[in-house]
């Protein structure tokens, strides 16, 4: 099995509801095809750098997945009969991929992503930044410029 990257850009136009269900009949094709999808991460709404089909933005999605060449030649045919879609690239990332080990990487990131969405409840309103007065030397700024120029006045009266 090997792992895509698939980076399309959506009519911005489109409602939230308009876009799902564009999303999920995406996600309904990794099954039929023995696929694995192991992110989609929506960058949202961004200025093209030339215009397509007369639109000056676009919404943009990237999907990582592992599958086969029948799981790409499917989610493109998709992209090409569906007019939401203005544009679509898919890159291969990995030949020979592990599905354990990605398996076991989408269940770190989610371990991640759930620690990080407590610390956030349970650290709300609180500083999490060092003090300014805390400095991680054993020996104060101060010190440490005093015996630099002290030694250097020694050198200079030995001379």
């Amino acid at each position: 099995m090997r792992r895509y990257e698939t980076i399309f850009i959506i009519d911005p136009d489109l409602s939230e509801e308009e876009r799902s269900p564009l999303f999920e009949r995406l996600k309904d094709l990794f099954p039929q095809h023995n696929g694995l999808l192991v992110l989609v991460d929506e960058w949202g709404t961004r200025k093209l750098a030339y215009e397509i089909k007369k639109k000056a933005r676009g919404y943009y999605v990237r999907l990582d997945y592992c599958g086969t060449g029948t799981l790409v030649n499917e989610i493109e045919r998709l992209f090409r009969i569906d007019d939401r879609v203005l544009k679509y690239m898919t890159v291969l990332l990995e030949k020979d991929v592990d599905i354990e080990s990605v398996k076991e990487e989408i269940a770190m990131a989610e371990n991640m992503e759930d620690q990080t969405e407590q610390s956030d409840e349970s650290g709300a309103g609180q500083n999490d930044e060092p003090d300014a007065d805390t400095k991680p030397s054993d020996v104060p700024e101060n010190e440490a410029v005093e015996n630099e120029t002290t030694s250097s006045a020694n050198n200079v009266e030995e001379i």
